[in-house]
């Protein structure tokens, strides 16, 4: 089935809606990696065998016009601290950490009766709330790139195109020409969503000026970020979206060939996108002479190894060519000499996936969403000690307040919030005195953060700052590439004394040392891993330097996470000597006789908690 026309495309759309109609109930199972992880096929299995039981249509084909049930696969729908979940439309609820034993409950009272399972529903502070957008954590949200995710099957071309799926791509290339797609992605000032903030479509119109007959679009879908997880949810999700970016962008530049870098370790997304691909080449979205407009352009998925570094472009570029993932010295730059040494457009999934509503809606529109300098929303990763973690989209210049106490819930255990790493390991982390910062790339960088790809980790007030910067540099230690000293001797000796100070050995002189070696690294690494390599240490330093001189100076940890500078003690006046830590010590470093207050040798004691455990009558503290 091929699409060959415009309005081939217009007819197509309108069909897959009618069929779309015909669906009187939808069900929305999450099948995106954190809800499968957690069942959601089995599921989702268990939802079709009961509907079918019954005699309904299951997973009617949008070509056919008959009535069923839509029960289909969707992608995150974002609210993974509750997951496995379930939407049921036309009501729009929202079933939470659904089991497979719940699916009869489901089938009977909502299917059948029309009727809310309200134990399967989310309850907040006394309220129960009945549809997914009265809930907190979706109602402060604007989702223009996640919109689709979780509200269509992630593996049909066909709910793609009724919801003007691949409507922006016929635009383009039927009523734009090239400099004028350029110039509207450049006036709607979209950054790049990677972490840099380049304009995107500086780098268009720079790409189109090269004089030469090849030139490539480059998605970076890597996202080595600890703990982020947005371009997966999108790729998994609404894969045409992004691929529609990708051939606009390949059209505006004069490319033919796309490459979708994504990591092995994201097999589902590799999985939907091949999906995809297959689609959109049967349907002619993708091929030879696509929509009758003698444009050519083809895209392929190229697997990453895992390497951190390969986020960065040239990285990338050399691993797709099949070399080792390491940067090069610029210029020339990218656009310039990137695949194969041809001029290359390389943003990632999230910059694409926002090219076509700016096609369809215009750059005022898209101007009209956050501030001026870095319009639109941005979709973070909210996670750590916060009560609604999961996926969010937001308009760019949401302040940390609303995201980590309206969307988020506030801190677990109703603990004080102590701070936020931005940004990923080459990011900072943020305070209290920053809660009311707006989230853009130009006010992030004055205060020495980083939107980088979007992952918020949210600390509480039992959290060690120096256990934080070491636990990042350690990642960035091991994830350099090890082709410039800076970054390959530098990062090693930082984490040597972060080390050193976490097990109680530092000495004053360690913390200047340590903004040396930051201010070194920054100035002279080959690429921006190293370049931010050190920002969790100096950010932590500047913002949390007493807990650094508490580590070196009193070799105590104020939170009490070291393992090595914990002491534990035996309170004398609390002890019955009833000698039961002393059954449950490993390195038998309690001494005492029977009925009498124990005590703990300190040199012998290893800090494994045991004791505190096993002690009735709570006599065992950490000091």
């Amino acid at each position: 089935m091929k699409i060959q026309t415009v309005e081939q495309l217009k007819e197509f759309s309108q069909l897959f809606n009618t069929s779309l109609d015909k669906q009187e109930k939808k069900v929305l199972v999450c099948a995106g990696t954190g809800c499968v992880a957690g069942g959601s096929i089995e599921i989702y299995n268990k939802l079709k065998k009961l509907i079918e039981s019954r005699g309904l249509l299951v997973g009617v084909e949008l070509t056919e016009e008959k009535q069923g049930i839509g029960l289909k696969k969707s992608g995150c729908h974002g609210f993974c601290e509750m997951g496995p979940l379930v939407r049921i439309e036309p009501y729009g609820y929202l079933y939470l950490k659904v089991q497979v034993e719940d699916c009869e409950d489901i089938v009977e009272t909502t299917l059948m009766k029309g009727q809310p399972v309200e134990r399967l529903m989310y309850r907040w502070k006394e309220k129960t709330y009945a549809t997914q957008e009265e809930i907190p954590f979706y109602k402060k949200q604007t989702r223009l790139v996640l919109e689709n995710c979780g509200h269509i099957d992630a593996e049909s071309i066909q709910e793609y195109i009724a919801k003007d799926g691949y409507k922006a791509l016929a635009k383009a290339l039927h009523e734009m020409k090239p400099e004028e797609i350029c110039k509207l992605i450049s006036d709607s000032n979209l950054r790049g969503r990677g972490g840099g903030g380049f304009p995107a479509g500086k780098k268009w119109s720079q790409v189109l000026a090269q004089n030469s007959d090849i030139k490539y679009v480059v998605c970076n879908g890597d996202e080595g970020d600890p703990g982020a997880f947005m371009d997966r949810s999108i790729m998994e999700g609404d894969p045409h979206r992004m691929i529609e970016g990708m051939i606009i962008a390949g059209f505006a530049t004069g490319s033919c060939e796309g490459y979708i870098y994504v990591r092995a370790e994201y097999p589902l997304a590799v999985e939907r996108l091949r999906i995809a691909i297959e689609q959109a080449r049967e349907y002619g979205i993708l091929g030879k002479n696509i929509l009758n407009s003698g444009f050519d352009f083809d895209i392929y998925i190229n697997q990453g190894a895992g390497a951190f570094v390969c986020g960065e472009g040239s990285a990338l570029t050399a691993s797709i060519e099949g070399n080792r993932g390491m940067p090069r010295v610029k210029p020339p730059r990218t656009v310039e000499a990137g695949l194969w040494g041809k001029p290359t457009v390389l943003n990632n999934v999230e910059t694409f996936a926002n090219v076509p509503q700016i096609i369809n809606k215009g750059s005022e529109w898209y101007k009209s969403i956050g501030p001026e300098k870095s319009p639109g929303t941005k979709a973070f990763a909210l996670t750590g000690n916060v009560n609604n973690t999961g996926l969010i989209e937001v308009p760019m210049g949401t302040t940390l307040r609303e995201i980590i106490f309206e969307i988020g819930g506030g801190i677990k255990d109703n603990k004080k919030f102590k701070a936020v790493q931005i940004g990923g390991p080459s990011g900072g982390c943020l305070t209290e005195e920053h809660l009311d910062l707006p989230l853009d790339f130009d006010s992030l960088k004055k205060v020495g953060a980083m939107i980088g790809s979007g992952g918020l980790v949210v600390m509480d007030e039992d959290t060690c700052m120096v256990e934080v910067a070491r636990f990042f540099m350690n990642f960035t230690q091991n994830e350099s590439c090890g082709k410039c000293v800076p970054c390959r001797e530098g990062t090693k000796r930082m984490l040597e004394i972060l080390e050193k100070i976490v097990a109680g050995k530092g000495v004053p002189e360690d913390l200047d040392l340590l903004l040396d070696l930051a201010d070194t690294i920054s100035s002279t690494a080959l690429c921006g891993l190293g370049k931010t390599a050190a920002f969790p240490v100096v950010s932590t330093l500047k913002y949390f330097k007493d807990e650094y001189l508490a580590h070196v100076l009193e070799k105590r940890c104020p939170s009490k996470t070291c393992q090595a500078l914990k002491c534990i003690e035996i309170n004398k006046a609390l002890c019955k000597g009833c000698s039961k830590c002393t059954r449950v010590c490993p390195v038998n470093a309690i001494e005492g006789k029977i009925k009498e207050p124990y005590t703990i040798n300190q040199q012998k004691c290893i800090k494994c908690g045991a004791c505190l455990q096993s002690c009735p009558f709570s006599a065992i503290e950490e000091v």
